[in-house]
């Protein structure tokens, strides 16, 4: 296999080193760890005794998979861009939720670039594409999704977006000149289109350079250009352009990577311990609102690129691994960035994530159910109200995974150096949760007797009766036919 550099090569002359070290592609001898210690491959058992995940020393964290459930044999299935094999017997601390050893042969992510631009502010004009490559590609729109409203009041940050059938990441900047045309201030942003977001963060380094270089520079091109003609991707002819979430239908023993599609995080924060911080017990709330497979916006003034991550952390907590669970619901799609010339496209949407940095959203309010402003979490639907009022089962799972929180961070801190992460406890921790509810729920349907007791509800981790109105929408979301009998509903 082939390796390529996350540069083109004529970028070499300007990288600069970020505070923090920058994700890159792995080196031939990182690459050759990683055939023998693959990450990111997890295994989902239709199972989940318990709530929270447990971390183990070696839990994988990089490559998707999807195996056969026979561990006695070899398996060979595919994960993305590549193919796994192994002969190891799975093995987990917590059933269902890692791997002991596999191998990946041939596994490559591919490099999926459609297009290149840089985006200015004239102070004639406003927002405008001033060069992209290729030429001939549609990108109305993209002036507005990589300059967010407001942004001239932040130095820089960073965007991620869809455009039609791509995602996008563009880097913004904005320098102070002794410029009367451009009134003290030049605005730009690069930004790149690809059909996934989950390899973007590879180039966030590069578009940070490359925007202070066009600031610096303007009209100098060449080095995006090397960029496009090495990372360009050659889409397969006669697709439908559609996005959609990561499948499901596929997942067996291990869950398929796409399940927790890999966005690495630059903020210095971090994107889950922030996100858990940010929101505390609310994050209950918004997992609920989540399954529920709900319309949610989050409002911010800028900047906006945390909240992207804001916007990713929400679709994680909707994740399920169970195969046949969900595929008749509306997708939970992360829209990231969005602004009014976005609401024609959100009008036909059933279930979505966004963040906006324009108020009048605010107003549109048959465009969403849940909106977020700041950490005030609200909704307008009447029959989603008690949904936003915590209840003891709320209260104790979040106990729980600010329990596994602070062991994880102990681990790390005595071992120095740990293979499982926040990321990972966190997405887990809620996969799990969810796995639970719905193994109960499909095992009271399929039972002679399709009766969803006090006794089932609490084994799922829920509130009897502050969870009542939870399940009976859930029950008609996913189709689940089971007959709900609660003693005492009024009472907690």
């Amino acid at each position: 296999m082939v390796e390529q550099s996350d540069r083109a090569p004529l970028l070499d002359w300007e990288e600069v080193p970020p505070p923090e070290p920058a994700p890159t592609v792995p080196s031939p001898v990182e690459e050759n760890n990683l055939r023998s210690s693959p990450s990111n491959c997890r295994p989902a058992d239709n199972t989940a005794p318990g709530a929270g995940w447990t971390p183990s020393p070696g839990a994988p964290t990089g490559v998707a998979a999807v195996t056969s459930r026979d561990s006695s044999s070899p398996f060979k299935q595919s994960g993305l861009g590549g193919v796994v094999e192994s002969t190891d017997e799975l093995d987990s601390t917590f059933p269902g939720l890692c791997v002991k050893d596999h191998t990946v042969t041939g596994w490559e992510e591919k490099d999926q670039i459609v297009s290149v631009f840089v985006v200015t502010f004239d102070t004639r004009s406003g927002n405008m594409v001033e060069w992209c490559l290729p030429q001939d590609i549609n990108l109305d729109g993209v002036e507005f999704k990589s300059m967010a409203s407001g942004s001239h009041r932040v130095a820089n940050d960073f965007i991620y977006f869809r455009k039609d059938s791509y995602f996008g990441l563009a880097c913004f900047a904005n320098m102070p000149v002794e410029s009367e045309l451009e009134r003290g201030a030049r605005m730009k942003s690069v930004g790149i289109l690809s059909p996934s977001y989950t390899l973007l963060y590879r180039y966030m380094h590069f578009l940070e350079n490359q925007v202070r270089h066009q600031l610096q520079c303007p009209g100098q091109y060449s080095p995006l250009e090397a960029f496009y003609e090495d990372k360009k991707a050659i889409l397969p002819p006669g697709g439908n352009g559609l996005v959609t979430s990561c499948p499901t239908s596929s997942l067996t023993t291990i869950v398929n990577r796409c399940m927790h599609p890999e966005m690495k995080i630059t903020h210095p924060a971090g994107c889950m311990s922030q996100f858990i911080r940010f929101f505390g017990e609310q994050i209950m709330v918004l997992w609920k609102f989540a399954l529920l497979r709900k319309r949610i916006l989050i409002f911010s003034p800028p900047p906006v690129g945390v909240v992207c991550y804001r916007v990713y952390c929400c679709c994680c907590l909707a994740n399920v691994s169970i195969p046949g669970i969900g595929g008749s619901v509306a997708e939970l799609r992360p829209f990231f960035y969005v602004n009014v010339a976005d609401i024609t496209a959100l009008e036909t949407e059933l279930s979505y994530v966004a963040c906006t940095t324009e108020k009048i959203f605010e107003e549109k309010k048959d465009l969403y159910d849940v909106y977020i402003d700041n950490q005030n979490v609200r909704t307008h639907r009447e029959s989603l109200q008690p949904l936003l009022r915590l209840n003891s089962a709320d209260k104790e799972k979040y106990r729980k995974l600010s329990e596994q929180r602070q062991l994880l961070l102990y681990s790390q801190e005595v071992d120095g150096e740990s293979s499982a992460n926040e990321e990972d406890l966190f997405i887990l921790f809620f996969m799990e949760q969810n796995n639970r509810i719905f193994q109960t729920l499909c095992e009271v349907a399929g039972s002679s007797d399709p009766t969803l007791t006090t006794e089932h509800v609490r084994a799922m981790g829920l509130d009897p009766a502050g969870d009542r109105g939870f399940l009976v929408d859930l029950l008609e979301v996913y189709g689940i036919d089971v007959m709900l009998v609660i003693d005492n509903p009024c009472c907690p």
